[in-house]
């Protein structure tokens, strides 16, 4: 079995997720895949022409979505994983972007995979902290200050969850 296959992906476990950037029920969209490797969470994705910035560079645009659902899915990955619970197992909980600060350093090819490195800082309450550096070609293109926001828990009251219908 391939080390490709054995891997659990955040968003395998998030069933109906829409997201343009990390939803696996979004035909049209990035399909950002993370994974853990060690403490740190790892992404990483191939550009399509549709996603130049400038000739041959990635739009920032996009850069900024992948490492936004990249955060979400680590934010909630790893708060299954301080519980000592599966992926997909309940209570299932969601996470929204708080803020999101990308700091470009260079450009960043549109040509070549490109590797995003997130990990989290720190977890207070519903709040969950976190640094992604966003590397092209071994080299960081740019890093990230996320906070991510659970707004969803499944084990509590339906009453104004926009995640369920």
């Amino acid at each position: 079995m391939s080390e490709q296959i054995r891997k659990k992906y955040f968003q395998d476990f998030m069933p109906e997720n829409v997201c343009f950037g990390c939803g696996t029920s979004n035909a049209d969209g990035l399909h950002v895949k993370s994974y853990w490797e060690g403490s740190e969470s790892v992404c990483h994705w191939d550009s399509q022409t549709k996603y130049h910035g400038w000739a041959n560079l990635m739009n920032g645009g996009v850069m900024a979505t992948l490492i936004d659902c990249h955060c979400m899915c680590t934010a909630m990955a790893y708060a299954y994983q301080e519980e000592s619970r599966e992926l997909g197992s309940s209570p299932e909980y969601r996470y929204a972007t708080g803020t999101l600060s990308v700091k470009y350093l260079k450009p960043t090819s549109n040509n070549d995979t490109v590797e995003l490195r997130a990990r989290v800082l720190e977890v207070k309450g519903k709040k969950t902290v976190l640094k992604c550096d966003f590397y092209c070609l071994g080299e960081k293109t740019a890093e990230a200050d996320v906070v991510a926001i659970r707004v969803f828990d499944s084990s509590q009251s339906a009453k104004g969850n926009l995640f369920k219908s």
